[in-house]
């Protein structure tokens, strides 16, 4: 066989090869469809801090010989925000234990978060008979830091406690104590030696240190500087996590990006006619569209659009949804106004399902705008009363967040 006989005998296979490994590869997933990555922008060092708090966020689990419980609810923190993304039944926190207005009996002696898993040779956490108690789905993480850079000033711009301007609504800030270890954002606007909290349910976490601080703490049963220290020396004997994992981990959730909208490119009808329906029927009242950051240490999260759909502000949501529980100022009625971005991609982390609301409870966008009650009894109504093509459009905006 001559020499380019043999080159064309094996060309033939070396392509047809080629060519299925061009099949069986398939395409990443469009960036629209992913809630993890960083924000565009960030130093080389600050995209390294990134990628370690990534690994300690995602990939590590702790064991019982690295720091784990004894107590604890999980054992790493990507297992109760999959991708990124909102927490699922099988990972909702319960809260008890704090002051309430209803004479909690158990207030200041147990909690605040059921520890019911534990090492052997330890009891789990029961929680008490007849204890006031709430069920807190875990959020999406995306675009914690824009949030965080949004300045206290735009908040209490948009406050209305005493509804002055008699729309109904009566958004208020929950002014928090806050850990001695937290730095204050620029431009803190302290009332009474309290500040202004911003994540968590009810708003009870001033930063994103105070968040994750707890977080081992309370969700994992480990001993960190910042929530195991010896009040008067400041000391921990025997701390399990080093304070550059924790603040490697706070830059990486500083450092996600936020969600972008999806099918606003094809300029969908529906999309478009069902965001004019969100702000004409009063849903943006609450679910504010767009923020924007102030100054930051962070270049790339300075003096930037957000465009997160809340007001990160109390407000009464009614009787149905009130759960008897208080954190910081926050009343049991009363809920931080939760961000919309990313809403539509929930499913994602959720095992194919929507669980929406403080606790999971509405299986549906539809199921969780009927549930609305206090101050966004008139929305509800209003949306209420659209033709079923009109609501189908609103839901469909939505969906696109």
């Amino acid at each position: 066989m001559g020499r380019k006989a043999f080159s064309l005998f094996w060309l033939a296979p070396a392509l047809a090869l080629l060519a299925s490994c061009e099949t069986l590869m398939t395409a990443p997933p469009p960036e629209d469809s992913l809630l993890d990555g960083p924000v565009e922008g960030l130093t080389t060092e600050q995209s390294g801090q990134f990628l370690r708090g990534d690994v300690a966020f995602n990939d590590e689990v702790f064991t019982s010989a690295t720091g784990l419980g004894p107590l604890f609810v999980s054992n790493s923190c990507g297992s109760c925000h999959a991708g990124d993304g909102k927490g699922h039944p099988t990972t909702t926190l319960t809260r008890f234990g704090q002051v309430d207005s209803t004479g909690n009996p158990f207030a200041g002696r147990q909690g605040p978060q059921l520890q019911h898993r534990a090492l052997p040779g330890f009891a789990p956490e029961v929680l008490p008979a007849g204890v006031v108690h709430s069920r807190f789905t875990p959020p999406a993480n995306t675009g914690l830091g824009f949030l965080d850079a949004v300045p206290d000033d735009a908040l209490l711009a948009l406050a209305d406690p005493h509804d002055r301007d008699g729309d109904g609504i009566s958004g208020r800030p929950n002014w928090i104590t806050v850990p001695d270890y937290a730095t204050l954002r620029p431009a803190a606007r302290p009332r009474a030696g309290k500040y202004i909290g911003r994540f968590g349910k009810k708003a009870a976490a001033y930063d994103l240190l105070h968040q994750t601080a707890s977080a081992y703490n309370q969700d994992m049963g480990v001993i960190s500087f910042f929530e195991d220290r010896d009040p008067n020396t400041h000391n921990v004997l025997d701390p399990e996590v080093s304070n550059q994992k924790v603040q490697d981990v706070v830059a990486y959730l500083k450092f996600l990006k936020a969600p972008q909208p999806r099918g606003t490119e094809q300029a969908s009808v529906s999309v478009l006619a069902g965001e004019q329906l969100f702000v004409q029927v009063g849903c943006g009242k609450c679910h504010t569209p767009e923020l924007r950051t102030g100054d930051s240490p962070v270049a790339a999260l300075a003096d930037r659009p957000v465009r997160a759909y809340t007001d990160l502000l109390l407000h009464d949501m009614g009787p149905g949804l009130n759960d008897g529980y208080t954190e910081g100022s926050a009343q049991p009625a009363e809920w931080r106004t939760p961000p919309l971005w990313g809403l539509g991609l929930s499913p994602n982390s959720q095992g194919g399902s929507y669980f929406l609301l403080h606790d999971g409870r509405a299986r549906s966008i539809e199921a969780a705008i009927a549930q609305h009650g206090g101050e966004a009894t008139g929305s509800r109504d209003r949306y209420d009363r659209l033709s079923a093509a009109e609501q189908r459009q609103l839901v469909d905006f939505l969906k696109s967040l």
